[in-house]
C-alpha cells in the first residue's frame, strides 16, 4: 500500500486527475462530508481539503477519523477464479487513489466478505467427489464436506485457497465469513431491525419476483435445526418482541427458531443490503449484472435506516467463446493458469483497464496484457524521473503498483521473448539469456529480475500455446524474392548495427518488392519464418537473435527445411 512521504504534496494532482479511480475517489470524499458533518463542519473541511491539509482536518473533524469502509463479496461455493479477485482488485485500487487524494490522513478498509453461509444449491463442475457434495446439498458451505479432503469444510477450503491468493499479491484487507458474522451476533442488530421492518422489506422485494415466489418467498431462510440445511421456507409466524420466525421444517413440523446467532439466513438481496447497513459500507464494486440487485438493495438499506454505499459498476469477463465466466462451470482462467503465464502485475493491469468494457478472460490476453503494461511501466517511470507527479497519477502502472513502482522494468517486451524462445528453440532460461547477454552486454538475471521472471513465463507460454499452434508455409515468388533480398541487406550491414538501421534495411526491402499495404511484408516474415500470424518489431528481433542467426533463419526456410519441420 502507499507509505509514508510518498504520499505527501499529491493530494492536488489527485484532484484533477481524470483516470477512474480518482474519479471515485472524489465521491467518496463527497459522501463522508456530507453523511459525517454538519453544514459548517463541511465548508471548514473544504477549505481545509483545499489547503492539502488533510491530517489537520482530521484533528479538527474528529468523525473524519472513522474508517472509510471497501467491500467486496466472495461466493465461497465454488472455486475461486480471476474474476473473484478482480472484485478484490478495483476497490483496493480506488482506496489507494483515496489515499493518495487524502494524503492518508483519513484512514480506509477493505472487508473481503465470504458469503460461506449460503447453501450449496448446485454442485461445481470443476472438483471431486460430487457424490459427498450431493449428500451436503442446501447445507450452509462451511457445513458441506471438503471434496479436496484438506479442510474441515468445503467453505474453509475455498476461503484458505482466496486469502492466499489475496496474500500472495500483498493486500492490505480484513477478511470475514459470513458464518462467523452471523453466529457471533455481530449481524443480530440488524436482523432483528428487519424482523420489525419485515412488512417494509416485503413490500420492496415481492414486485421484483415472479407469482409463484412471491407466494412463499421470505428474507429469512432458516437453518433447519434437524437437518442442517438453508431452507427456502416461508415465514407463517413472526414475533418480534422475542426475535423469532416460525416455519415448517423438512417433516412438516411447525419450528420457532430465533433469527439471530446463526439460526437463519437473509435472502442474498436482503443479505446484502443487511451487510452494507451492519458495517456501515462506503465503497462497492459490483458486476454489470447485478444493477437491478444494487437498486433493490439500496431500497431495503434505506427502509433499515442505512445510507447505500457508493456503487461502481463493471463490465463481465468473458471466456473465449464470449460466455460468461462462472465459478460453477470452472470456464476461463483460474488464479494459478494466469501466473503461470504471466506477472501478477500483468493481470492487476487486466483488471484495471476499461472497467466499464466487457473483455475475454483467456490465454491468449496474457501477452498482450504483458507488454502494454510494461509500455505502461517504462512510460511512468520516465514521469517519475521527470517529477510530473500529475501524469504518473493517471498511468495505469502507478495503480498497478499502489503508488509504488520499481525503479526499471523491463528492456525486452513479452512478444520479442515469445518469438526468441521460438526461433532459437531455447528450452531453458540460460539459453534465452545466452542472446540476452549478447543483446543486452552487462545484463544478468540479477541486474534485470523483471526480464528473467519473463523469460521463464516465455517459455511456459511457448511450450503450451505458440509451439502446438504453428504453422510454417512456404514463400511465395514475390516473398522468396524479397527474402532473398532481405539476405543480402543483412549481410551488408556493419556489425554491430542497431535494431533501428535493421528495420531500415526491412521496410526498404518491402518497399522495393512492391508489398501493399507494406504489413503484408512483415506477415510473410512472421508466417515463414515463425510460423504465425504476427510477430516482433522485426528489427528488435533480428539484433537480439542476431544477424548472422537470423539469416541463417531465412535460408532454412527458403530451402523448406522449416515447413518439412
Amino acid at each position: 500500500m502507499l507509505q509514508g512521504p510518498t504520499l505527501q504534496g499529491l493530494s492536488h494532482q489527485a484532484r484533477d486527475a481524470k483516470s477512474w479511480p480518482f474519479e471515485q475517489a472524489r465521491l467518496l470524499l463527497d459522501r463522508i462530508t456530507r453523511l459525517r458533518l454538519s453544514d459548517g463542519e463541511r465548508d471548514l473541511a473544504a477549505a481545509l481539503f483545499a489547503q492539502g491539509k488533510f491530517a489537520e482536518a482530521v484533528q479538527t473533524l474528529p468523525a473524519l477519523a472513522k474508517p472509510v469502509i471497501f467491500q467486496c463479496g466472495y461466493g465461497a461455493s465454488g472455486l475461486p477464479h480471476l474474476g473473484t479477485f478482480g472484485e478484490a482488485t478495483r476497490p483496493t485500487i480506488v482506496r489507494n487513489a483515496f489515499r493518495a487524494l487524502t494524503e492518508d490522513a483519513i484512514p480506509t478498509q477493505l472487508i473481503v466478505f465470504s458469503d460461506d453461509m449460503d447453501g450449496l444449491r448446485k454442485i461445481p463442475d470443476n472438483v471431486p467427489n460430487k457424490a459427498m457434495l450431493e449428500e451436503d446439498r442446501d447445507k450452509p458451505v462451511t457445513s458441506v464436506r471438503d471434496p479436496f479432503g484438506e479442510y474441515e469444510s468445503f467453505g474453509a477450503h475455498n476461503n484458505a485457497r482466496l486469502r492466499a491468493f489475496l496474500d500472495g499479491f500483498g493486500f492490505e484487507y480484513t477478511f470475514m465469513s459470513s458464518t462467523e458474522t452471523y453466529k457471533s451476533g455481530r449481524f443480530d442488530e440488524v436482523l432483528l431491525r428487519i424482523l420489525a421492518r419485515f412488512d417494509a422489506v416485503q413490500a420492496i422485494m415481492l414486485p421484483t419476483l415472479g407469482e409463484e415466489r412471491r407466494a412463499t418467498y421470505s428474507p429469512f431462510l432458516p437453518i433447519s435445526p434437524k437437518t442442517g440445511r438453508v431452507l427456502q421456507a416461508p415465514t407463517v409466524g413472526r414475533d418480534v418482541e422475542k426475535g423469532t420466525i416460525t416455519f415448517h421444517d423438512e417433516d412438516g413440523e411447525l419450528t420457532e427458531v430465533p433469527v439471530t446467532g446463526g439460526h437463519v439466513k437473509l435472502q442474498w438481496r436482503p443479505d446484502w443490503a443487511a451487510r452494507w447497513t451492519a458495517l456501515e459500507v462506503d465503497f462497492e464494486a459490483s458486476g454489470k449484472d447485478l444493477v437491478d440487485s444494487v437498486r433493490v438493495s439500496n431500497k431495503i438499506v434505506k427502509a433499515l435506516g442505512g445510507e447505500p454505499p457508493e456503487a461502481f459498476h463493471f463490465e463481465l469477463f468473458m471466456d473465449e467463446n464470449n460466455q460468461k465466466i462462472s465459478k460453477s462451470k470452472g470456464n476461463g482462467l483460474t488464479i494459478e493458469e494466469w501466473l503461470r503465464y504471466g506477472t501478477p502485475e500483468s493481470l492487476t493491469y487486466y483488471m484495471y483497464q476499461s472497467p466499464k468494457s466487457a473483455k475475454r478472460l483467456c490465454f491468449d490476453v496474457i501477452p498482450k496484457a504483458t507488454d502494454e503494461y510494461l509500455q505502461q511501466l517504462d512510460a511512468l517511470i520516465r514521469k517519475k524521473a521527470e517529477g510530473d507527479n500529475g501524469a504518473q497519477l493517471d498511468n495505469p502502472a502507478w495503480h498497478v503498483h499502489r503508488g509504488q513502482p520499481p525503479e526499471k522494468g523491463s528492456p525486452v517486451s513479452f512478444s520479442l521473448l515469445l518469438n526468441l524462445v521460438s526461433a532459437a528453440d531455447a528450452s531453458t532460461k540460460d539459453l534465452l539469456w545466452a542472446f540476452i547477454g549478447r543483446y543486452l552486454p552487462g545484463a544478468t538475471p540479477a541486474s534485470e529480475p523483471l526480464l528473467d521472471k519473463l523469460a521463464g513465463y516465455a517459455i511456459q507460454y511457448y511450450e503450451d500455446f505458440v509451439k502446438p499452434a504453428k504453422r510454417f508455409r512456404a514463400p511465395t515468388d514475390q516473398e522468396r524474392a524479397a527474402m532473398e533480398a532481405l539476405v543480402a541487406k543483412l549481410q551488408a550491414l556493419p556489425a554491430g548495427a542497431d535494431a533501428e538501421a535493421i528495420q531500415n534495411e526491412v521496410f526498404e526491402v518491402g518497399k522495393a518488392a512492391g508489398f501493399e499495404p507494406l504489413r503484408a511484408w512483415f506477415s510473410a516474415l512472421y508466417e515463414v519464418l515463425l510460423g504465425q500470424s504476427q510477430g516482433p518489431r522485426f528489427g528488435s528481433f533480428t539484433a537480439i537473435f542476431g544477424v548472422d542467426r537470423t539469416v541463417d533463419l531465412i535460408q532454412r526456410a527458403l530451402a523448406g527445411e522449416l515447413v518439412a519441420r
